[in-house]
């Protein structure tokens, strides 16, 4: 009489139980789905910037035999500083691209003739004047920067085959850098100019110095300011203060201030540090005010989780061997939560670097093409440099925008690794 129903209970349960293992199986395929379309968005994204931007690591030179010509720089022959300074180097670039190429004529011809090398040309030849004024007289070969159109058509960014009007470079100026390249007279070298120099209007010339050193002074302003008072907060909140209705309100309020958009800080940033304070705009020592609230937030997180952390034996411990509340927190729970501390610090601090909406409303979004050498200077910093750049026409700006972000995407990928470093060298586990 109980056999059937058993049997029936029997055959429920098994088919609930296929049911069950199969949802399971398409969640876990779901799941493998999803990070699989991620890490192909991601690779895209990786393969896209690098492919735009590893070009701009390399830039390149034409040879020119330049003849210091004396009556040119120096007609008195006093090797006088100012007039050496002031001297026509131009004249000597173009008489020098004339000998090579003795059949251009016209103004036309000529003035794209001479715009082969870069606007920067003659200010090279004048600081090799300057330095060594013996050269004047003599012939030299000297490597010149190319323009950027050139620069560009030699990285293949430039369809020779297309028609001379839909492409930035004539048939012209094609034959001419054939000729050069065949008489090995064009060359690429690595671009230091990338890391040495600041912004410029001119492609071949801008660097992302001015930028980096903006982010460094502007991130050690964060550092300084955040850091011991996101430590100190986090210490007090959970170690002595007490539990009422005004603690909660201040947890509350820093949750909430970790998730309000970055933007709305710039705003704050301008209206007290620049129109209240009267700060100077384009400064990092604002920057770094304006970022050092926007990561408290973060590391008074991270650092209360830090000190949740330690096992309360330590602080009982501590208390039984007779230290007060203050010395068990010095002496024995902060040195066991700092690493955790750092590790969220430097997170923050990732954040900070990737920054642009708070720095664009204090006026660093300016063009400042002078490397900052204080943390009041004019500056900007490296995702304002890539916001800008990103905005500009020339092919030659685009590869330089993908090799910005990829400076930028090393350091944070260094600075992410460095935390998790820290986390795994110091970590305790109880």
């Amino acid at each position: 009489m109980n056999k059937k129903p058993q049997r029936d209970i029997k055959t429920i349960v098994n088919a609930s139980l296929a049911r069950r293992h199969a949802a399971e199986r398409r969640f876990r395929w779901y799941g493998l789905i999803a990070i699989s379309l991620g890490l192909v968005f991601v690779v895209l994204m990786f393969a896209n910037i690098i492919g735009q931007g590893y070009s701009a690591f390399w830039q390149t030179y034409i040879e020119l035999p330049i003849h210091f010509d004396s009556a040119v720089i120096d007609p008195e022959g006093r090797r006088d500083p100012h007039v050496l300074e002031n001297s026509d180097y131009a004249a000597l670039i173009r008489t020098s691209l004339r000998t090579q190429f003795p059949h251009v004529e016209g103004r036309r011809n000529l003035r794209d003739l001479y715009s082969l090398v870069s606007s920067n040309a003659p200010f090279r030849l004048r600081s090799q004047v300057l330095d060594n004024p013996e050269i004047i007289g003599t012939e030299q070969s000297i490597w010149m920067l190319a323009s950027a159109t050139v620069d560009t058509f030699v990285k293949g960014n430039i369809d020779r085959h297309i028609d001379e009007s839909l492409r930035s470079i004539k048939d012209q100026e094609i034959a001419w850098v054939d000729q050069l390249q065949a008489s090995g007279q064009l060359k690429q070298r690595f671009n230091t100019i990338l890391f040495s120099k600041g912004d410029s209007r001119e492609p071949e010339q801008a660097g992302i110095r001015g930028a980096l050193m903006g982010s460094f002074y502007t991130l050690v302003v964060t550092f300084l300011l955040s850091f011991p008072i996101g430590v100190a907060t986090a210490v007090y909140l959970e170690e002595f203060a007490p539990k009422n209705r005004w603690t909660d309100l201040i947890e509350v309020n820093i949750n909430n201030l970790a998730a309000v958009p970055s933007i709305v800080f710039g705003l704050l940033g301008l209206a007290v540090f620049i129109n209240f304070f009267g700060l100077p705009r384009s400064a990092p020592l604002v920057g770094g005010l304006v970022l050092s609230l926007m990561t408290l937030p973060v590391i008074i997180i991270a650092g209360r989780a830090a000190l949740t952390s330690v096992p309360p034996s330590i602080r009982e411990a501590a208390l039984g061997m007779g230290a007060s509340k203050l010395q068990m927190v010095g002496h024995h729970v902060l040195p066991l939560a700092i690493p955790g501390m750092l590790t969220g610090a430097i997170i923050g601090m990732a954040r900070a670097l990737g920054e642009s909406a708070p720095l664009l409303m204090i006026g660093m979004v300016a063009f400042i093409a002078d490397v900052p050498g204080s943390f009041t200077d004019p500056a900007t910093v490296l995702p304002v440099q890539i916001y800008l750049w990103a905005d500009l026409p020339e092919r030659a700006f685009v590869e330089r925008t993908s090799a910005a972000i990829m400076v930028l995407l090393a350091f944070m990928i260094l600075m992410n690794g460095l935390a998790i470093i820290l986390r795994k060298r110091f970590e305790r586990r109880w």
